[in-house]
């Protein structure tokens, strides 16, 4: 048996905070349910008694406090005010509970100002859009779906349970991309410590003996030290190169290139493609399930796109469903969108299912991001270990064949 440690609500809203022993943290959470009680947190003894041991360390609580709203810090708050609200609990109640529960700093200051805001007459959709950098248009616009359906604590749960595996997929991608980026700064690291420091200490002493060098030991030397007296030059060189990109790219035609061609680069387009097909289709899906109409969510939908080649070819879509079109075909004419996930759109077009077809697409896609991740990084990393080892046996090679020659000469 362990033992978790659990925050939770009464039905009258009384907050409890304590211990429960089960065999695994699901046995946990349906125990704390049986009693009663609206669970809000739950997890290891152990990790708790560590959090809050960290927690009465002033000086260290200070500096691991988020000094910003994170992301993970609203997706506990919608499931938290999602469980309360599907409980029964005024809204206004359960603002102040979560209020009360939430540790000082930002996240407690912007509760508190979305409770103020309901308390003063405001909808909960209201008081969410007035903080667009935390609650963008696609998360207000569910929430007022929900307030004027009356199920709003149904779709905080929706809400909630999108931004899970939105956060999923991205931490997904972003540790697939740590171990080729520790690979290739290592690489770096590596080169520029023997560029930089070996590379000198053996120039001293091929000089010393003022014989001729053979041509890649010459070149390596001159490329030393041109590292060395003026590396500066390509630094300020890439420098300037990122400037003027990143100039290039904010104008809408600069970025729509560039956005058009990420997704037709080679073995990484496709991966673009597919990351943004999966949130394209979960977030329509989720639009379409709390209620909200195809035009008005693909309008919503077009905005929270990133990537602007896909965005912009919804213009035509939105255009053809006011005409009485469909979405499928549309939808397949632009060309963008790969071609299962169109076909899937029909099928759910046909049946009438297409919130839930889209659900489908984006697991489908979701998985098919793990499985090219995969594949890309099976390719790149043979790519980036054979790199690195010419590389680095290129300077040896340089270094060892002059090593040689003066062994030779002085024989």
């Amino acid at each position: 048996m362990a033992l978790f440690a659990f925050q939770a609500v009464r039905a009258s809203g009384e907050s409890v905070s304590a211990q429960i022993e089960a065999v695994t943290e699901a046995e946990a959470v349906e125990r704390v349910r049986e009693q009663g009680l609206i669970l809000l947190g739950i997890k290891p003894a152990a990790q708790a008694a560590i959090a809050a041991q960290n927690e009465r360390k002033s000086f260290i609580g200070q500096l691991l406090r988020p000094r910003k709203v994170t992301r993970e810090q609203v997706i506990a708050f919608t499931r938290d005010l999602s469980n309360l609200v599907s409980a029964g609990l005024p809204l206004d109640r359960a603002f102040e509970l979560l209020t009360s529960l939430a540790e000082s700093g930002p996240m407690a200051v912007m509760m508190q100002d979305i409770r103020d805001r309901v308390r003063g007459g405001k909808a909960l959709s209201q008081a969410l859009a007035e903080h667009p950098k935390h609650f963008d248009r696609l998360y207000v616009n569910m929430v007022r779906a929900g307030e004027a359906s009356g199920s709003l604590g149904p779709v905080l749960a929706r809400i909630s349970e999108f931004q899970e595996r939105s956060a999923e997929l991205r931490s997904n991608v972003q540790s697939a991309l740590l171990y080729p980026v520790i690979l290739v700064a290592v690489a770096v690291i590596a080169v520029l410590v023997m560029i930089f420091f070996v590379v000198p200490k053996f120039e001293a002493t091929f000089r010393q003996f003022g014989k001729a060098l053979p041509p890649a030991t010459e070149n390596l030397l001159a490329m030393s030290q041109f590292m060395r007296n003026d590396g500066w030059m390509i630094i300020l060189g890439v420098v300037a190169l990122i400037v003027l990109i990143r100039g290039r790219m904010r104008t809408p035609a600069g970025e729509l290139k560039w956005h058009l061609r990420k997704l037709t680069m080679p073995v990484i387009g496709d991966l673009f493609r597919k990351i943004e097909v999966a949130r394209f289709a979960r977030t329509l899906g989720t639009l379409l399930g709390n209620g909200v109409s195809l035009l008005p969510a693909l309008t919503i939908v077009k905005d929270t796109i990133d990537n602007r080649a896909l965005a912009n070819s919804l213009d035509g879509v939105l255009a053809r469903l006011k005409e009485g079109q469909g979405f499928a075909r549309p939808l397949m004419e632009t060309g963008l969108y790969p071609k299962l996930a169109v076909h899937m759109v029909a099928v759910g077009e046909e049946t009438g299912r297409l919130d839930s077809m889209l659900m489908k697409v984006a697991d489908v896609y979701d998985v098919e991001v793990n499985t090219s991740l995969k594949r890309a990084l099976a390719l790149m990393e043979p790519v980036l270990i054979v790199t690195l080892a010419v590389v680095v046996g290129g300077i040896i090679y340089a270094l060892l064949s002059a090593l040689l020659g003066l062994t030779e000469f002085n024989g």
